[in-house]
């Protein structure tokens, strides 16, 4: 997992909780917490850092995670502007992760191991997001999709069709855009 998302981490909780409950969290994970932007660290890190969370706010690591993309979109838009310019809603913010965000990710980062997305649209006109990664992080990728309907104003409800942690091969998640 590249630094800039743990330091991402680290803001959210601070924002949220204050300075100390960063350091708690270290703590209760057992990390170090010194994290570089463009460093690598093990994915078990940040799997330490939520379950901490989760344990320590009686939550399921999902909701931490969804918590997390959520909180870090505003961070995004202003840390990665020309990642938003240009995009008038979440939807096409959404669309556009795989061929520009990730990609342009992987230059600003060499070796991020992003993950893949699948886009179609289903019969009740929601837009379904296939999801693959080893991390199995699809709740993360949820709480994105809100924070971006939160930078466009809009408002998603979003339902988990399928998920790695339940044995699927790939997660699928079916947002809907409300009026």
């Amino acid at each position: 997992m590249k630094g800039v998302v743990f330091n991402l981490l680290e803001q959210a909780v601070t924002d949220t909780y204050g300075d100390d409950a960063w350091i708690d969290l270290l703590e209760a994970a057992g990390v170090d917490g010194a994290y570089t932007s463009l460093g690598s660290y093990p994915d078990a890190e940040i799997v330490a850092l939520v379950d901490a969370a989760a344990h320590h706010l009686d939550l399921r690591p999902a909701d931490v995670l969804q918590w997390f993309g959520r909180a870090a979109m505003p961070m995004l838009a202003d840390r990665y502007r020309p990642f938003f310019a240009g995009h008038v809603s979440a939807r096409s913010f959404v669309l556009s992760v795989n061929d520009i965000i990730h990609s342009e990710v992987r230059k600003l980062y060499s070796g991020a191991g992003c993950p893949h997305f699948h886009f179609g649209d289903d019969a009740e006109g929601r837009l379904v997001i296939g999801y693959q990664s080893p991390r199995r992080m699809c709740h993360l990728a949820h709480g994105f999709v809100e924070g971006a309907a939160d930078h466009y104003g809009e408002r998603v409800t979003i339902e988990h069709l399928a998920c790695m942690q339940h044995g699927n091969p790939v997660c699928r998640l079916a947002v809907r855009w409300l009026p």
